[in-house]
């Protein structure tokens, strides 16, 4: 037996020892080194999930049934492992609207309603109360085990114990003490409890530890490993049936147990609070959504060689099953891994509570007493100049209630029921948010009033179903109500109502509960009207991946708010510096001066009213952005008006995405499309001047040389001669330039004929070799060629083919080096497609000149081009067929190193494969 005078300085020891951890994690969050930015610590927070109903009542459950305590932890790693993209579109969610907790998360998907908000808030804190009291019991109880053991009489009933003796008050008090300290310190909520976070961290380590401690001593010490431990438990009749799965309703206990924890796993506030609030980066999910399962698993392991050991060990009764993890090192005088398995227990239980509390201290402030006292004008608080004090004594007030309720609950109640009894209770409470959430964040048709109905209708049945028999069973109802039912009618009896039988009570009051609640949530959505911030934040929601964060958030505010009372309502939740951090960051990211700014547009407002959101709510800061700003919301109906006449959101128009956004879409995409056709007319005039230009050019010659020869007949024939030959080129240069124009105005209104056809593409390079050879010749320009035997089939027309070859070489040939030219074309069969490369010799390209090689009209390499006559439209047409075929062209040069002119042809997927498998 441990002395009080070991055990007390221990426990405070490690109290201590978190308090230093927290108070280590804030200050390195204030020195800009967050301990939660990494991701172990993210998933090791989340193993809170793990309280004292793991470590103690898992063991007491599988001493009772088996390997049914397995449903508990299957549900959160089927959840992780493949629902992970729910908790990545929630993290969105939430991060994106600055969620500040789970009644907030519902409240915001419908319209930002109070009412709703107010609903989840109660049916947290009255179904939570329950496993808080679950903590304290297991706290308290693990410390008189260790005080007594094994004189376990010496202990008297907990309603006995005056309070100052109680552990379980004693307990209380310290975790108010330590959640006020460190949970508090911070007036938007939105912030990272970073000391909390890696506190929690801390203790999923330690319980973890010394739960494998305990197992591996059980299994290993006193018995000689697994296979000895389950072979003599196996001998045993009375043990034998824990390792099978009772049919008789066993299955069915199965099923509730999973869809309770993997619906838990989620909409516990605790869990949500460190899953989604506490979250720094939506990246950890990736790392999360493996250990955390691993985690679950590791311990789990010796759960039931624990339990089969307890019940060899105890054959009589004598100890409750929940007490085995420290009763077998108490049995076996082993000390100081009791004290372990105390600290252990001591860091499951405080873990859960700390964390719970803070979520429902934030909900009870943000979501049930702000909104109600914002709405009492006679309290004047919006001529307060800072509420900071306010929203800080409500939290504080809020944990100390929380907590005196729950242990209430714990002296007066929970004391008839087993652990995991009391678990399943709350466990069943949180499952009522999971419909308003799923429904919320996929079906863009869930309203306010379904989720409304939904919400109660599961609450009361719950309540019905599963609270009030447990007050009956405890003395505070009459017993008659769990025996013969409410005034002696057996229909409405809470364990078999309206007549159905063969379910045990978790599994009748889940059946019951969500029946109502999804049927509410259907009916009332599907028969009640949405309002305009309904089907905003439904678009938001369900839509969410699909934005960018400037489109997603609140509707859009077209009234108007100066600054400074913008200014004054922000100071007066947050405090002046939080206040002024935050709207220089603001300013900062936007490039503008505050100290210039009078008026607050509508993105201003809505930094400002999600800025508040963190603070008290997205509920209340609506209201209160509201009082100071003149004016309203754009109705529905213009916006709708708006989306109609815009193309590229028809598919949105019945469903209003987000306000303010698609109105600044819009003018965007007005804006774009007014400069764009100014672009295109100025290219109109352009063409049409450069064409002119291109035409004239050559007419003016011919008529020039026309008028010459007609003035002067006497001229000689040689002279003659000369002039019809520049008639005859202007006239080839004309025709090339107006065919040319022809092609290029084709193909850009899509209404060229192609002849596409797999073929050979060598001999269609070899042609435009042939129909060029003249040229080269006439300027003695080399032309090396480097062609394969045979080339892989292309997909593309033959003649557009040699068409771009004749116009890369003609160009070649024309800026190849004039004293020693040499042009050199090459194909390569690559693996997905063929490379064609015509290069020269010649000046090179600068930047700028390969930049606009491929645009009409353009003159290249003007140094040496002033007397080589061109069109300015070869590359562009070039550059139009080979994207036709599916390829692509590009010139790469460096001044003085020549050009290379580079294009691909695509293979036919046959010849794709058959070249491919070649290759290989």
């Amino acid at each position: 037996m441990l002395s009080g005078w070991v055990v007390l300085p221990v426990a405070c020891a490690y109290l201590c020892l978190l308090f230093a951890i927290a108070y280590y994690g804030d200050k390195r969050a204030q020195e800009g080194r967050s301990l939660i930015a990494n991701p172990y610590i993210y998933t090791l927070s989340i193993a809170v999930y793990c309280t004292s109903w793991t470590f103690y009542g898992s063991v007491g459950r599988a001493a009772q049934d088996g390997v049914a305590f397995l449903p508990i932890y299957l549900g959160p790693t089927l959840t992780f492992v493949l629902w992970w993209f729910v908790l990545a579109k929630i993290l969105r969610i939430s991060k994106v609207n600055r969620i500040t907790s789970i009644a907030d998360f519902i409240s915001s998907r419908y319209g930002k309603s109070t009412m709703i908000s107010g609903l989840v808030t109660v049916i947290a804190v009255v179904g939570i109360m329950p496993y808080i009291a679950l903590q304290l019991k297991a706290v308290s109880t693990s410390f008189n085990l260790l005080l007594h053991y094994p004189n376990l009489e010496a202990t008297p009933p907990i309603f006995e114990v005056p309070f100052p003796a109680d552990t379980a008050f004693l307990v209380t008090t310290a975790l108010a003490i330590f959640t006020i300290l460190f949970g508090t310190r911070q007036i938007d909520a939105a912030e990272h409890h970073e000391g909390m976070v890696a506190a929690i961290a801390f203790e999923s380590i330690v319980k973890l530890l010394a739960f494998l401690a305990v197992g591996i001593f059980v299994t290993f010490g006193l018995y000689g490993g697994f296979a000895d431990l389950f072979a003599v438990a196996g001998a045993e009749p009375q043990i034998a049936r824990l390792f099978s799965v009772d049919s008789d309703g066993g299955y069915s206990q199965w099923v509730t147990l999973t869809l309770l924890s993997m619906a838990a796993i989620i909409c516990l506030p605790r869990q949500f609070q460190v899953t989604v609030v506490e979250n720094v980066d939506e990246r950890h999910l990736h790392k999360a959504v493996w250990l955390f399962p691993l985690y679950l698993l590791v311990i789990n392991i010796f759960v039931l060689p624990i339990a089969l050991a307890g019940l060899m060990q105890f054959p009589d009764g004598s100890v409750d099953a929940d007490t085995f993890v420290l009763t077998l090192p108490l049995a076996a005088e082993r000390d100081g891994l009791a004290l372990l398995v105390f600290i252990g227990g001591l860091s499951a239980a405080t873990g859960m509570v700390i964390v719970a509390t803070i979520a429902l201290s934030t909900m009870v402030c943000n979501d049930l007493v702000m909104p109600t006292l914002l709405r009492m004008p006679w309290l004047r608080l919006s001529e307060e100049r800072d509420l900071t004090g306010l929203l800080l004594a409500i939290r504080r007030g809020s944990i100390i209630v929380i907590l005196a309720m729950s242990y209430i609950y714990y002296r007066y109640i929970g004391e008839s029921y087993a652990l995991v009894t009391i678990g399943l209770v709350s466990f069943a409470a949180a499952a009522q948010f999971a419909p308003a959430i799923i429904g919320g964040i996929f079906w863009k048709g869930g309203t306010r009033t379904g989720a409304l109905i939904g919400l109660s209708l599961g609450f009361a049945l719950w309540a019905y179903t599963l609270f009030l028999p447990s007050m009956a069973r405890s003395g505070w109802l009459s017993i008659t109500f769990v025996e013969l039912g409410p005034f002696g009618i057996e229909l409405l009896h809470p364990y078999r109502l309206f007549g159905l039988e063969g379910l045990d009570h978790v599994t009748h009051a889940l059946f019951w509960s969500l029946l109502g609640n999804i049927g509410g949530y259907i009916v009332g959505s599907l028969f009640g009207r949405e309002t305009a911030l309904e089907r905003i934040q439904a678009a938001i929601f369900v839509d969410v991946f699909r934005h960018s964060e400037s489109q997603r958030g609140s509707g859009l505010w077209r009234g108007t708010a100066t600054f400074a009372d913008v200014y004054d309502v922000v100071v007066r939740f947050l405090g002046k510096q939080p206040a002024d951090r935050a709207f220089a960051r603001y300013a900062a990211e936007r490039n503008f001066n505050l100290d210039k700014l009078e008026e607050a547009d509508s993105r201003l407002l809505h930094f400002t009213e999600r800025l508040l959101a963190g603070a008290i709510g997205a509920a209340s800061a609506r209201v209160m952005l509201a009082s100071v700003v003149k004016g309203e919301m754009i109705r529905i109906d213009e916006v709708m008006k708006i989306l109609d006449e815009t193309s590229q959101v028809i598919e949105y128009s019945h469903r209003l995405e987000q306000k303010s956004s698609e109105l600044e879409h819009a003018y965007s995409e007005l804006r774009a499309a007014n400069r764009r056709l100014t672009e295109l007319d100025r290219l109109k005039d352009d063409f049409i001047s450069t064409v002119s230009h291109e035409l004239r050019t050559p007419l003016t010659s011919i008529r020039s040389f026309s008028e010459i020869l007609y003035d002067n007949p006497s001229l000689d024939l040689a002279q003659r001669g000369e002039f019809l030959n520049v008639i005859i080129k202007e006239s080839e240069r004309l025709t090339r330039l107006i065919n040319q124009i022809l092609d290029l105005a084709k193909m850009e209104a899509g209404s060229m004929e192609w002849n596409m056809a797999d073929f050979e593409p060598g001999a269609a390079i070899e042609e435009a070799i042939a129909a060029t050879h003249a040229l080269f010749r006439e300027r003695g320009v080399e032309l090396e060629v480097g062609l394969p035997n045979r080339l892989p089939e292309v997909h593309a027309d033959r003649d557009r083919l040699v068409q771009v070859t004749v116009n890369l070489l003609s160009n070649a040939v024309k800026f190849c080096d004039p004293e020693a030219g040499r042009v050199t074309v090459e194909a390569q069969p690559r693996a997905a497609d063929l490379l064609v490369v015509v290069a020269d010799n010649g000046a090179g390209l600068s930047r700028e000149e390969q930049r606009r090689a491929f645009e009409k009209f353009q003159a290249l390499r003007e140094d040496l081009a002033h007397n080589l006559q061109g069109t300015g439209l070869g590359l562009p047409i070039c550059r139009q067929i080979v994207e036709h075929f599916g390829g692509r062209i590009w010139v790469e040069s460096e001044p003085g190193a020549g050009a290379r002119f580079a294009f691909t042809l695509p293979y036919p997927e046959a010849a794709r494969a058959a070249f491919g498998t070649a290759a290989k």
